[in-house]
């Protein structure tokens, strides 16, 4: 389902200003990318004569193929419209000027935990904010113009939101918005060569997680240390990606990766299978989908403590379910 009015709205106020900064998530992953080069491919084609941004501090290396962000002063933010696409809530927007603007956009598709902008298009629903950006193109069309370049980030957003497809916000609508990227000039085998293929490094590192892991009859975890990060020469954001080696183990409904940060810090992938989850993510900084959230810790009780929060959400779902599981 299309919201035309706010789809109209938001283009109707992209035409107001000369200067567009669209920004995303920390710690970004391939719809919020995705959804931010995305749209900036789009407005660029759309509005020639506007200067259009996309914005960020962190990285994902493995999506540099997609192209690079821009790093801009911060005296472009002055009479500037502000874009927030893919985040929830302001504390997870990796922009430090976002709120400099002389208006913000949020473009989003996690459940609503903070109203920051002037002007909000979220649908809980959606497989992606990529599929956001869909949307807002296929109300526009009078206005905007997709290109290849457009397309394939879009697509990639999508692609890697649904797990290929495979996820449960996987909808008809989802699938559609996908085919219309499609008609432009995606090669999916080399798009899915470099979303997937790995090094030795990843796969070594995989090898261990599968040795290290340890399991309740309710959920799965593993402590990804700074350690066994040095050991093969990987980031912390690469090392992340190893959270749904675990999402295949019969009885257990939830899965978690910590992940020790350079800043002490220990970053917490949480996935799911039918259960929702991201009540417990709430408890610890953080939050998202039911089934794949994020949160912070900071020690080992923290740790435990957050398993063992989360062993008996899935406990109790389990009991509520047994007629199906």
């Amino acid at each position: 389902m299309f919201n035309q009015p706010v789809l109209k709205q938001i283009v109707e106020k992209i035409k107001e200003y000369d200067t567009v900064i669209i920004a995303r998530h920390q710690r970004p992953d391939g719809d919020c990318i995705g959804a931010s080069l995305g749209l900036r491919a789009l407005l660029r084609a759309s509005f020639p004569a506007k200067e259009i941004y996309s914005v960020g501090k962190g990285k994902a290396e493995y999506l540099d193929f997609l192209g690079s962000e821009d790093v801009i002063d911060e005296e472009k933010y002055q009479n500037a419209l502000i874009i927030v696409v893919d985040t929830a809530n302001h504390e997870r927007i990796d922009d430090d000027n976002y709120n400099k603007g002389a208006y913000l956009i949020k473009i989003d598709h996690h459940i609503i935990t903070d109203n920051y902008a002037d002007l909000s298009y979220v649908e809980e629903e959606a497989a992606a904010s990529c599929c956001l950006i869909v949307k807002l193109w296929q109300a526009n069309l009078d206005v905007l113009k997709m290109t290849d370049e457009a397309a394939l980030a879009l697509y990639a957003g999508i692609v890697t939101d649904t797990g290929r497809f495979r996820f449960s916000a996987t909808d008809g609508e989802s699938l559609e918005l996908a085919s219309m990227l499609l008609k432009y000039q995606i090669n999916t085998e080399w798009l899915y060569a470099k979303l997937y293929l790995k090094d030795q490094e990843m796969l070594a590192l995989q090898g261990e997680v599968m040795r290290k892991f340890k399991a309740t009859e309710n959920i799965a975890y593993v402590h990804i240390t700074k350690a066994m990060q040095e050991k093969y020469n990987l980031t912390p954001e690469e090392s992340a990606n190893v959270v749904n080696m675990l999402d295949c183990l019969k009885g257990v409904l939830a899965w978690v990766a910590f992940v020790d940060q350079k800043d002490e810090s220990i970053r917490v992938r949480l996935r799911s299978r039918f259960c929702p989850v991201n009540k417990v993510a709430n408890n610890y900084r953080g939050g998202g989908h039911a089934n794949a959230s994020g949160a912070t810790v900071y020690n080992k009780r923290e740790m435990n403590k957050l398993l063992k929060e989360l062993d008996s959400v899935v406990a109790e779902y389990k009991r509520g379910n047994t007629g199906w599981l």
